[in-house]
């Protein structure tokens, strides 16, 4: 790392959520539960939904343009440009590829990292070491997304009530001394891998008539076995942290988490003792959206004016893998676009 290299914060965020929505009525009509029966279990009010013809990237690009715009830059100043996703365009090439050719980022380096929910603060550490490290780039996006809806079993209670479309994006650069990212600390258990997953479609289990027919290549979760790790990760990551850097809960200004279920975590927030007004919940107006849950957070606390300059914000996050991990960052000001077409709802059964 170079001495003179300036620390690495955010400049700018963007958000993107496609036209289509479901709500908890038009689910339930399928589920055989009623609405409020959802919303008790969940806290989700509704789900975007992409348009058939939309994948990942189309989203991804959306949020990235306007987290370029934000930061007040144009495309082609991006260095470096990584995605996180569980639900790519393709398995190759690179959904970053796509995202790079629709965002107008030319001179960028496009790559994805594969992290689950975790995606997007695992790139945003790749990205981190990358700008302090490469004279090169000054200017990096990171971007979350998801497309789940293609691949949610509707009929499936434990998928089809949380899972959602949406993408988030940040541009990464020079920041002012005393501001940006700092304690990155990321985990992964791979022996917990089969809890969350879509099994059908890789190279372990290819596609095929017989796949199709067995609907493995839709989401399958273990709830329970999810629940009870998030239950477990999300406390000790905060005092892991909090412990590191000899900080207590009153010294954080903002709490951003990735958003699996809005009950669950304001039930966590209530145990670790985090003020209500200081964790930043959106999952019940978005529904989880995996990789891009965190950055839409934080997009929106930005939005909202809950992040004062210099205000020191602890982010957690954790998925499928299983992964983890938990950063500081020091505010230094940026605006957030967000961007959210006229909503038109979508028959809970459509594909």
């Amino acid at each position: 790392m170079h001495r003179s290299a300036p620390p690495v914060g955010v400049l700018g965020t963007g958000t993107y959520l496609p036209r289509g929505r479901r709500t908890n009525d038009d689910i339930a009509a399928v589920l055989g539960v009623t609405p409020e029966w959802i919303l008790r279990r969940t806290g989700v009010r509704t789900r975007h939904v992409a348009e058939p013809g939309q994948a990942a990237s189309d989203l991804a690009a959306a949020a990235v343009r306007a987290a370029v715009a934000a930061a007040d830059l144009d495309s082609d100043r991006i260095g470096l440009l990584i995605a996180a996703t569980s639900t790519p365009d393709e398995l190759g090439p690179s959904t970053a590829c796509r995202v790079q050719a629709l965002a107008g980022a030319r001179n960028a380096v496009a790559l994805d990292v594969g992290a689950a929910c975790s995606g997007w603060l695992f790139a945003a550490r790749v990205a981190h070491d990358w700008l302090r490290t490469d004279r090169c780039a000054r200017y990096a996006v990171v971007v979350g997304v998801e497309a789940y809806s293609k691949f949610l079993d509707p009929h499936d209670r434990g998928t089809a009530v949380l899972f959602a479309d949406g993408a988030a994006a940040a541009v990464l650069g020079p920041v002012p001394d005393g501001g940006g990212f700092a304690d990155f600390a990321l985990g992964s258990d791979g022996t917990l891998a089969h809890h969350v997953l879509i099994p059908a479609g890789g190279s372990r289990m290819p596609a095929g008539a017989d796949t199709v027919d067995g609907r493995k290549h839709r989401i399958h979760m273990d709830g329970r076995a999810v629940r009870d790790f998030i239950a477990g990760i999300f406390p000790r990551l905060v005092a892991e942290c909090l412990t590191r850097n000899r900080l207590r809960l009153d010294d954080i200004d903002v709490f951003i988490a990735h958003q699996p279920n809005p009950v669950l975590l304001r039930g966590l927030g209530d145990r670790i003792g985090i003020p209500p007004e200081r964790l930043v919940i959106v999952g019940d107006e978005v529904g989880n959206i995996g990789a891009a849950s965190a950055p839409y957070a934080l997009a929106t606390a930005a939005a909202r004016g809950l992040l004062p300059p210099g205000g020191r914000i602890l982010l957690t996050v954790f998925g499928a893998g299983v992964t983890w991990g938990s950063a500081l960052l020091t505010w230094t000001g940026a605006s957030s676009i967000r961007v959210a077409p006229r909503t038109a709802a979508v028959p809970a059964g459509a594909p």
